[in-house]
């Protein structure tokens, strides 16, 4: 065990800089620039989680978009070491390989970091990958807006200078829309990736996976092929597998049209198959249900969710702004599974013939609960390997 004296410890460098935020209805917040020197735009988003922004920031889910996190005080443990792998080959300790949000948004930033596991304030790992991050403004009173309004566009500068302000104002109305990005070709894999040893192989349809998912599948006993988002249903069964996930990932899931009708051949021939988050949109999509966007989303640590068979509420992770829309379920063959006890959206479906099921939330959670990793488990059920050892 360290002693105190011994737990390493770092001061902020990249900071005391001029930051602006702007919204698109024209509000304007006024902070400390910190991280790198550039303007970005994209949607402003919240989450209100009290820890794990190592892990946040590096989910794909948070492509296009600037995160702003409610826990006042950010910063103070800092960031491990980023080029850490596991013995399969994955970033021990990032849910890819690189920070996905455009921009960071925080209350008051820790100047001061320190912890066992040190390796960089947060301020030099967003200088080192060439992320803004602004602190010292409100973020109540951002959060309540986006609450109230909904989620919009934003453009966040950090410059060594004075800002000027109508200069973002005029940027931010020429930015590309969220709704309009592109994602899948920035956060899929271009080629299949292999991890693990096993003999029999799970396949992750890759449309923006957490590394804690392909983590998970390797616990559970089975190899992981990862293939890009775009595969076609033939490349992948011809890997034999047991049985599919299909990933979490950023944007509209109507955008994911290729994977859309993988999805549709899995369920005719009764694939076994888990959708997380965006995959389970996609599921319910192929399914012949529909999606709508969600005001402001789900983006924490501590959603709460009823499995509707066994009345159990759970605590779970979550980073979503899309989701299936309840009513268009009565026309498919799939029936509700999960719920969110809080405005009633839909949090997981289960195929009434087929062995297809898929949840909103993040059972791999990272960060966030552990209480939903059983998921995994009900995808070993499917396969027919509930009880197998690895």
């Amino acid at each position: 065990m360290l002693r105190v004296s011994e737990i390493p410890t770092k001061k902020a460098k990249h900071v005391n800089k001029f930051g602006k935020l702007v919204l698109e209805d024209g509000t304007v917040f006024n902070g400390m620039g910190f991280g790198y020197s550039t303007t970005v735009s994209g949607e402003a988003v919240f989450n209100t989680g009290m820890t794990g922004y190592t892990e946040s920031l590096t989910d794909p889910s948070y492509s296009g978009q600037i995160l702003t996190l409610t826990y006042p005080l950010i910063g103070n443990y800092g960031i491990p070491n980023v080029s850490e792998k596991d013995k399969d080959g994955i970033k021990k300790y990032l849910e890819s390989d690189k920070i996905q949000v455009r921009a960071l948004v925080v209350h008051e930033l820790s100047l001061t970091a320190s912890h066992w596991n040190l390796a960089m304030t947060l301020d030099e790992w967003l200088y080192n990958e060439k992320i803004p991050g602004i602190a010292g403004i409100d973020t109540r009173e951002l959060t309540t807006k986006l609450r109230t309004k909904g989620v919009m566009m934003a453009i966040l500068a950090v410059s060594e200078k004075e800002i000027d302000e109508q200069e973002l104002k005029k940027q931010l109305a020429s930015a590309k829309k969220y709704s309009d990005d592109e994602f899948m070709t920035a956060v899929s894999t271009k080629e299949p990736q292999t991890y693990g040893t096993e003999k029999e192989s799970i396949v992750v349809v890759d449309t923006g996976v957490k590394n804690a998912i392909l983590r998970n599948i390797i616990k559970l006993g089975y190899k992981v092929i990862r293939v890009p988002w775009n595969y076609s249903v033939e490349k992948i069964l011809a890997y034999n597998p047991k049985g599919i996930v299909i990933s979490n990932g950023p944007g509209d899931p109507l955008k994911c049209a290729e994977t859309m009708n993988t999805a549709k051949t899995l369920i005719d021939k009764n694939i076994p198959t888990l959708g997380i988050c965006l995959g389970a949109q996609i599921l319910g999509l192929a399914g012949g249900a529909s999606t709508y966007k969600i005001k402001y989303g789900h983006r924490g640590q501590n959603k709460s969710c009823i499995n509707l068979d066994t009345k159990q509420v759970y605590v779970t992770s979550q980073n979503h702004g899309y989701c299936i829309n309840p009513d268009s379920l009565k026309n498919t063959n799939f029936k509700l599974w999960f719920e969110n006890t809080d405005d009633k959206t839909v949090e997981g479906i289960k195929h009434k013939e087929k062995k297809i099921i898929a949840v909103q939330f993040h059972p791999e959670a990272s960060p966030g609960p552990f209480d939903c990793m059983f998921i995994f488990e009900e995808l070993k059920k499917l396969i027919g390997e509930g009880n197998a050892k690895k």
